[in-house]
């Protein structure tokens, strides 16, 4: 799918972790009971387990996506975000773009930030649908703005590029130095690029909007 997708995966194996840390062996028949009655913890340890062949049991992707699908049915919009990465991979399904659009849709709804950057990127790169770059833009914004680190570059990027949207340096910057203080650092090489041809004041502007971005990011993330 690429290196952006996939670091979209990583951050579902992130979050499992915990997961991992917190016991090393799980009950799975107790969990499949209580999973199978509607218990969406339940059914998230499962996913999670199987996903990352952890807590005893063998990594399994077609296990993983069928907990993962029963939760995502429930309404739940990380496992939508969870198995619609599943099915763009191909993990333990069928690869299929256009489910996993539609279960990104689902989550993106719900303002699934993971959600709304695949969707940014599926549009950027016309992957399962028409290259639509007005679409990325859209998503990779709501995305951006709910702290994705992925989506605060490639929105400034293609502000960088005027695609979708017209050509504008210093909010390319801003979004660029947003992820770079959040630590992206793909975002801090880019930085580079796109300060190129900018004035001292654009690039002043740019940095300024960002800090400030940052102070109230940190007292809405609290």
């Amino acid at each position: 799918m690429g290196s952006a997708l996939r670091l979209a995966c990583a951050l579902l194996a992130a979050g499992c972790l915990g997961l991992a840390a917190a016991q090393d062996k799980i009950n799975v028949e107790d969990l499949k009971v209580r999973a199978e009655a509607g218990e969406k913890t339940a059914t998230r340890q499962l996913a999670e387990a199987y996903y990352l062949g952890k807590g005893g049991v063998g990594q399994n992707f077609s296990e993983a996506a069928r907990w993962y699908l029963k939760l995502a049915q429930q309404g739940d919009a990380r496992a939508q975000t969870s198995i619609g990465l599943m099915y763009a991979r191909g993990d333990g399904v069928e690869k299929n773009f256009e489910t996993a659009r539609k279960w990104w849709s689902f989550a993106a709804a719900q303002n699934d930030p993971g959600a709304q950057y695949n969707l940014g990127l599926i549009y950027s790169r016309g992957e399962g649908v028409a290259q639509d770059y007005a679409q990325a833009v859209q998503w990779y914004t709501k995305a951006a703005q709910r702290g994705h680190v992925q989506a605060q570059h490639n929105l400034g990027m293609l502000y960088h590029e005027g695609k979708g949207l017209e050509r504008d340096p210093v909010r390319a910057y801003f979004w660029i130095k947003v992820a770079a203080l959040l630590g992206d650092d793909l975002a801090q090489e880019s930085l580079k690029k796109v300060s190129s041809g900018m004035s001292s004041a654009q690039i002043a502007e740019a940095e300024a909007q960002a800090n400030d971005w940052m102070k109230k990011a940190k007292k809405s993330f609290k």
